[in-house]
């Protein structure tokens, strides 16, 4: 049993440094990605904003506002 709970553990760490070797050659991929992700995240706080803004909006979330502050408990 020691035997292959040992061959299991060693293909495991093999594996795992496989893995990490291979991921060398990537090293800007990560920063393009978060790039990405930031500009996507600031282009959808911009329609957000934008739609939140807008007059039909605005004026309904002041609605909302104004029904709960005005609710009795």
């Amino acid at each position: 049993m020691y035997k292959t709970v040992r061959a299991r553990v060693s293909a495991l760490v093999c594996r795992t440094v496989c893995r990490v070797r291979s991921m060398r050659g990537d090293e800007g991929m990560v920063t393009s990605e978060y790039a990405m992700g930031i500009v996507a995240a600031v282009a959808f706080a911009v329609v957000l904003y934008k739609v939140v803004t807008s007059g039909a909006v605005s004026a309904e979330l002041q609605a909302i506002v104004k029904r709960a502050l005005d609710a009795k408990a």
